[in-house]
């Protein structure tokens, strides 16, 4: 780092740049839902449905929220807050993480022991790993629906969570540098996704890792402190 903390402003600058895209990127899906619901809530009372138009209107509120909550979660990781972790069970975290993903694009084998797994983490910032986790491996196996293993267990001092996929996997090329802003091997990609989740996993005090790439389809593992270690 120079005298001037020159080095340290500008890594300051990429982190909240490339937070900055992903969280327009999670905002934009967010809002395309609203959009939809919205529209479709019209409809229906344009045909007298109340019961229809209500159910839409609720989805908008729920979604209106979760734009909040996204917000909200990557301010804090940008700005650097303490985390607080506290108790989440993981298994509601990945089924949140998959909310405002698109119908059909994934088949789910998940296997979490013990099922009611709880770990130390912030709630909102978990979602959002997972989440990157998953639309990276959706991405990855397009345009064929993706099949996504989450294999999820505790070994005393940390919580282990894998996504496998069964996508193309990692070029050797980029297999080194896939936590890194802008590094992707897919047209349209942000390459923002993995960068984000490593940094959710750093600000835990945890890890992320690309340990399968070979053959058909990648493996990543992310370590959390449990809180007992």
């Amino acid at each position: 780092m120079g005298p001037d903390g020159t080095d340290a402003a500008r890594e300051r600058l990429v982190m909240l740049g490339e937070i900055a895209v992903e969280m327009a990127h999670e905002l934009r899906n967010v809002l395309q839902i609203i959009s939809a619901n919205a529209y479709l809530a019209r409809q229906e009372a344009g045909k007298g449905n109340a019961e229809a138009a209500l159910q839409h209107v609720t989805r908008v509120e729920k979604n209106a929220r979760a734009a909040h909550g996204i917000v909200d979660d990557l301010m804090a990781l940008a700005r650097g807050d303490a985390l607080r972790p506290e108790p989440v069970v993981v298994a509601d975290a990945m089924t949140m993480a998959r909310e405002d993903l698109a119908p059909g694009v994934a088949q789910w084998n998940d296997a979490v022991t013990p099922p009611g797994l709880v770990a130390q983490a912030h709630p909102g910032l978990l979602v959002r790993l997972l989440h990157a986790l998953y639309e990276n491996a959706i991405q990855a196996s397009a345009p064929q629906t993706a099949r996504i293993a989450t294999r999820v267990r505790d070994n005393g001092s940390r919580t282990i969570i894998e996504v496998a996929d069964d996508g193309p996997g990692v070029r050797a090329d980029i297999a080194g540098r896939v936590f890194d802003v802008l590094v992707t091997a897919r047209t349209g990609g942000t390459g923002l996704g993995l960068p984000l989740a490593r940094r959710i996993a750093e600000a835990h005090g945890g890890s992320i890792a690309l340990v399968e790439r070979a053959g058909e389809g990648a493996t990543f593992r992310v370590e959390l402190p449990t809180g007992r270690g």
